[in-house]
């Protein structure tokens, strides 16, 4: 098949940029580019349902160069919608199933797959190289990318399942290459360690979204405590629960009575990221759920994904300690972690804990 070459070319054409000839050096290795390759052109802003004709045939070649095979038939029928609201949901563009000119546009720098590498080991993909978006947004994702894509990817693998997948660091290299490549054998896609529209739609559909607003469970209409205590200080009860302080903005009430709803769950890899109403939480996923009671985010972020959230350094109500591998944070004085777990296993502790190695963050205004 055109799509099965067209991976095998792209992961050859990957290693060869990545590993440089014998005779030469590390110190006179250059950026190298790979051989442009012509792609099917559509020369209409846009696409849909009903449409015929050779932009038609066009789109559907380029599905399929991005791993979303459809019949090259000419003629947009429900296929292609399909086909196109797959490659919208991976590319985490609004899924309609029109092929805009935004779709269009994304599509192609998708099919064009890597451009070059640099000297650094970094691929930058078509026109905007960013790292710091989320997975989808620059595709495919390769060996040797670096990013917060990448982070997501490699914690995507562990969600699904895969014990041996490494512990998400955003760097692509051989044990995440190894990973994915199982992942594609598991869903029976070409093997090659590419991670192309197609592979990225079958893993974000095998460990399921985000929780997202209104969702099943979602804490966001925020119970308002009915005890407090005086001052600004919370407390931790012997049961292992937080009290609010009476001074504190209705915000920070809010949030510990979220808080208080997942203290004494368990700890659970990917837990209260697929659903807010989850059977356990995972230290990200359960700051994510106290924060969300106060409705401060949308959906639950992983702990890479506080990194730039709110404003930086220490709260006057609210401090997160987040990095790569783990977040808590402090609320009115005390400490929510599923870390160094508290009275009766709960999160809420008034222990604190070195915060080195963590970036420090907090909600605006608190």
């Amino acid at each position: 098949m055109i799509y099965n070459k067209r991976k095998q070319l792209i992961a050859t054409a990957l290693v060869t940029l990545l590993v440089p000839a014998a005779s030469a050096t590390a110190a006179t290795t250059q950026p190298v580019a790979t051989a442009p390759t012509a792609l099917p052109k559509i020369q209409t802003k846009t696409l849909r349902a009903g449409a015929t004709g050779s932009n038609v045939t066009a789109l559907q070649q380029l599905l399929g160069r991005v791993g979303i095979p459809v019949p090259v038939t000419g003629t947009y029928a429900a296929e292609t919608t399909k086909a196109v609201q797959k490659f919208q949901f991976a590319a985490q563009i609004a899924v309609s199933g029109v092929a805009s000119s935004g779709t269009i546009k994304t599509l192609l720098i998708s099919a064009r797959g890597p451009r070059s590498v640099d000297s650094s080991g970094g691929a930058n993909v078509g026109s905007d190289p960013s790292v710091t978006k989320k997975l989808g947004k620059r595709l495919p994702v390769v060996v040797g990318m670096s990013g917060r894509d990448v982070r997501e990817l490699q914690t995507y693998l562990r969600r699904a399942g895969d014990k041996r997948a490494p512990v998400p660091t955003g760097e692509f290299g051989p044990m995440t290459v190894a990973a994915f490549k199982r992942f594609e054998a598991k869903q029976k896609r070409p093997v090659d360690g590419v991670a192309d529209a197609g592979d990225v739609y079958a893993l974000r559909i095998e460990v399921g979204q985000d929780a997202s607003p209104g969702g099943s469970g979602d804490p966001a209409a925020g119970d308002v405590p009915t005890s407090l205590v005086p001052g600004d200080k919370a407390r931790v009860t012997k049961s292992g629960l937080a009290i609010a302080p009476e001074n504190a903005p209705i915000a920070v009430q809010k949030i510990i009575a979220a808080g208080n709803k997942i203290a004494y769950k368990p700890y659970l890899w990917g837990g209260g990221h697929g659903k807010w109403e989850d059977s356990g939480y995972d230290c990200s996923g359960s700051v994510s759920y106290a924060l969300r009671g106060a409705n401060l985010l949308k959906s639950p972020e992983a702990s890479y994904g506080f990194f730039g959230y709110g404003q930086a350094g220490k709260g006057e109500w609210v401090t997160l300690y987040t990095n790569s591998g783990h977040i808590y944070m402090v609320v009115a004085g005390i400490r929510f972690d599923t870390s160094g777990r508290g009275n009766n296993g709960s999160r809420w502790q008034s222990e604190m804990r070195s915060s080195s190695g963590f970036k420090i963050r907090h909600p605006s205004g608190l």
